[in-house]
């Protein structure tokens, strides 16, 4: 049975392999192009077969017009037909005649300036052969003035596998322009609140590589259709090349000072800009400029890609965190860039080849750093809140007193400033209030049961008075046995009811297992009243001296300073000058 299994398996295999044979692939349509020289007229005629070379490469045809003429098979279309695509070069007018078999002709043309609707994008130009009885025989390009014929990259392709071709090309790369369009929006705002130099060059970075990505895909046709062919063609070589330096200047000025020797920094933006400079007259310049610049400028490009790297790498040795990130940032980029100065990548890429690897490296590029910046920022966010908190931590405890928790008198004269700042109420409350309470007797008790179990007693007065507290009632600790409770807002009859409370709930403080069974302190209070407009040590001392004027009427009670008395009230209660 199993032999049998490997027999069936081995058919099937070998049927595979002779339809693989019988079904290979047929050569891409740049391979059979046979081509002619011929002057440029108004007339557009098909030179005879025998002006037709189908060896070597055409020359002398810049200011000419260059025949190129494939033959064609029933497998270059399918029954919807077939569709030429054309990336976008340097040429001035460009016709295409597919020839069918039954002598028909079918002619496409356009020109510099004006693709009519044969543009898509992703840098191609479209024109379709619709199926019919007769099959395709042959598929000629005549361009006039083409600048180079290197330059010129064509597919042919079944009319649905072109339509799904250039709808997923097209899907991408409008992704990756939206990518980049919100990226350059970020990083201007990013170089604008941050102001560090290769943040800036990385802006410019960006927004130059989307110019030129709107450029190349020919989305910027929709406002600008004047600049089809040879115009986009021009600003794109530009474009690249300062995009290139732009890079350059980012990659020198994004390690921190002292982490790269300055002659190597030096050296990167020269050769940035002496790229960018290269690349003005591979631009504008004559086809001929092409020939001798253009190996100039890939030797310069993987130059300068060399120096960038030794600079990374110093500075990453060195410790430079900006240097990590411009790595894992910028590490595919580079890669794609050199690859294309040396690879041919033809048509790959939905016939986009280099220019879509270039695009979609630069979207990959942005993504990374814009989230490791938008991480970065937010530790650094996160950094700053933990150290206002801590600062905010160690504001509040410079004004808390250790053994009790209150405020001290620091922390207690700020909030009772704020307080007497407030404006008279109406109804005749009091802005402020003070109750300066000070343990009767302690001395005694430090004396008989020791300092432990005095900061006990203090601990626990602390914690009542922190009990009767409340919004706008603080209470602190000002030193020693010395404790004071200030209040806002309350009625001169509230204030005598509660600081009586107050007096009476410190008397009741169980300490037995502090100072023995049964034993209790008393306090005694001094209260100054006070509106709108006052000074804290003004109604301190008043406070103050209604105080000393409660110890000497025998401790254990309350007394209001009010000027020019000092008598008893009923109920431990007395007024005091």
């Amino acid at each position: 049975m199993f032999a049998r299994l490997l027999f069936v398996v081995a058919m099937l295999l070998a049927s595979h392999a002779v339809a693989a044979r019988a079904e290979a692939p047929l050569p891409p349509i740049e391979d059979r192009y046979c081509h002619a020289v011929a002057p440029v007229g108004t007339e557009v005629a098909l030179p005879p077969a025998s002006a037709f070379a189908c060896d070597g490469e055409p020359r002398a045809y810049e200011n000419q017009r260059l025949w190129l003429i494939a033959p064609l098979s029933a497998r270059d279309a399918g029954a919807e037909g077939a569709t030429l695509l054309v990336h976008q070069t340097r040429f001035e007018r460009l016709t295409i005649l597919f020839a069918y078999a039954d002598g028909r002709t079918l002619r496409h043309q356009v020109r510099a300036g004006d693709f009519q609707s044969h543009w898509r994008v992703g840098g191609q130009l479209a024109f379709s052969a619709p199926g019919r009885e007769a099959p395709l025989v042959s598929v000629a390009l005549g361009l006039d003035q083409l600048a180079r014929y290197s330059l010129l990259r064509t597919r042919l392709l079944p009319a649905g596998d072109a339509a799904r071709d250039a709808a997923l090309g097209a899907s991408l790369i409008g992704g990756a322009l939206t990518l980049l369009a919100l990226s350059s929006a970020y990083n201007l705002l990013l170089a604008r609140a941050s102001r560090q130099r290769h943040v800036v060059w990385h802006s410019a970075w960006v927004a130059t590589v989307l110019v030129w990505g709107l450029l190349w895909s020919q989305l910027a046709l929709l406002l600008f259709p004047g600049l089809a062919g040879t115009a986009a063609a021009r600003l794109c070589t530009m474009l690249a090349t300062l995009a290139i330096a732009f890079a350059a200047a980012c990659a020198a000025t994004c390690p921190e000072a002292g982490a790269v020797p300055r002659w190597l920094r030096r050296l990167v933006v020269g050769l940035g800009w002496a790229v960018a400079l290269v690349g003005i007259p591979v631009a504008f310049g004559p086809p001929l400029a092409i020939d001798w610049l253009g190996p100039v400028l890939s030797i310069a490009v993987l130059g300068l890609l060399a120096a960038v790297t030794i600079l990374i790498g110093i500075a990453w040795r060195r410790g430079s965190a900006e240097a990590r990130s411009f790595f894992f940032a910028w590490a595919i980029p580079m890669a794609v860039l050199a690859a294309t100065e040396l690879v041919d990548m033809g048509t790959s890429l939905f016939g986009g080849g280099p220019q879509i690897a270039v695009l979609f490296a630069s979207a990959f590029q942005t993504v990374w750093l814009s989230v490791s910046t938008t991480l970065r920022l937010a530790r650094l966010r996160t950094e700053r809140d933990v150290a206002r908190a801590a600062q905010s931590e160690l504001a509040e405890l410079a004004q808390r007193d250790p053994l009790t928790g209150l405020l001290n008198r620091r922390g207690f004269v700020g909030r009772a400033e704020a307080a007497l700042a407030e404006p008279d109420e109406a109804g005749g409350n009091l802005v402020f209030a003070l109750l300066l309470i000070d343990v009767d007797h302690f001395k005694a008790v430090n004396d008989r049961f020791g300092h432990d179990a005095g900061d006990g007693v203090l601990q626990r007065i602390g914690a009542r008075l922190d009990a009767l507290s409340g919004p706008n009632i603080h209470a602190a600790r000002l030193g020693g046995e010395e404790f004071a409770l200030g209040a806002s807002g309350l009625a001169r009859c509230d204030l005598a009811d509660f600081a009586e409370r107050v007096r009476a709930s410190l008397g009741t403080l169980a300490l037995s297992d502090l100072l023995g069974e049964g034993a209790r302190v008393s306090v005694s209070i001094g209260v100054a009243e006070a509106r709108g407009g006052s000074r804290f040590p003004a109604i301190y001392r008043s406070a103050d001296r209604a105080l000393y004027a409660a110890k000497n009427a025998g401790r254990n009670r309350v007394a209001f300073a009010h000027p020019g008395q000092a008598e008893m009230l009923p109920g431990n209660r007395m007024k005091a000058a």
